[in-house]
């Protein structure tokens, strides 16, 4: 009985032990500052505007999407006036 807890003990402690020494290691970063880590990958550009990576935004796309954000807004806005004024909620405010 003693002996099983002193072998438990003992498998716990070489546990925590083992997971405390692996996560300081190594973090595979190297950084400029403390918080400040990213690092690109190799071949990754300095600059991406124009490379292979540049997303190349449609600018009417990217309207449409301000457009929906604006009417979720305003919906949102009425849904709120709306609940505060009669303490209920309802999606579907004229």
């Amino acid at each position: 009985m003693a002996a099983q807890r002193i072998g438990l003990r003992l498998s716990i402690g070489l546990s925590l032990l083992a997971a405390a020494s692996s996560a300081v290691a190594y973090d595979g970063t190297k950084c400029k500052e403390p918080g400040a880590c990213w690092e690109p990958k190799p071949g990754y550009p300095a600059r991406v505007a124009g490379s292979k990576y540049d997303p190349k935004h449609d600018p009417k796309e990217v309207a449409k999407q301000e457009l929906a954000h604006k009417a979720m807004d305003e919906r949102n806005e009425k849904r709120w006036k709306h609940f505060q004024e009669t303490g209920v909620w309802k999606y579907d405010v004229k």
